[in-house]
């Protein structure tokens, strides 16, 4: 009987993992940042604010906010690192340019309430990565000089990294 019992067991089993494979078309198909495509970007975030004489910190986060790499210059303000990892995350899930949020809450009260969630930074120098129409994630950029400049050295990064005809 305990023989016959555990056989059924393993052959029901069986059965219900053959129909738990998910056909091809279930199964979500999404561009994503690699790390290395993250690396190239930060290395360029970097580089573009060192032309210009400035030191900063780049962090760009995936498709789901979740960090990939960061990069800090030396003698950057500690806070500087979580507020570029907060761009980039306030980019991704506004879709927007944390720059242009923030002009926009200025402009909107309702807006404005964007500001009470822990997690977003309405500063500019968060920008949303786009490839083949799709935002794949973000870079966030802070610590070289105010927004204008960190959005800059964001901006520069994406031009160089991933080509016009792909945004």
């Amino acid at each position: 009987m305990r023989t016959s019992l555990s056989t059924s067991l393993l052959i029901t089993l069986a059965m219900s993992a053959a129909f738990a494979v998910a056909a091809p078309e279930q199964v979500a198909q999404r561009k994503d940042v690699s790390l290395a495509m993250a690396n190239d970007l930060l290395n360029a975030a970097l580089t573009a604010c060192h032309a210009d004489g400035r030191t900063a910190v780049a962090a760009v986060v995936d498709r789901g906010g979740n960090l990939v790499a960061l990069q800090r210059d030396d003698n950057v303000g500690p806070h500087n690192t979580l507020a570029a990892q907060r761009k980039a995350y306030t980019a991704l899930s506004t879709k927007t340019s944390t720059r242009l949020l923030a002009e926009r809450a200025r402009a909107n009260p309702d807006a404005g309430n964007l500001n009470t969630l822990d997690e977003l930074l309405l500063l500019g120098g968060g920008v949303p990565l786009k490839f083949d129409g799709q935002i794949i994630g973000a870079i966030g950029v802070a610590g070289a000089g105010g927004a204008a400049n960190d959005e800059g050295c964001a901006q520069n990064a994406i031009n160089k990294v991933l080509p016009a005809a792909k945004n």
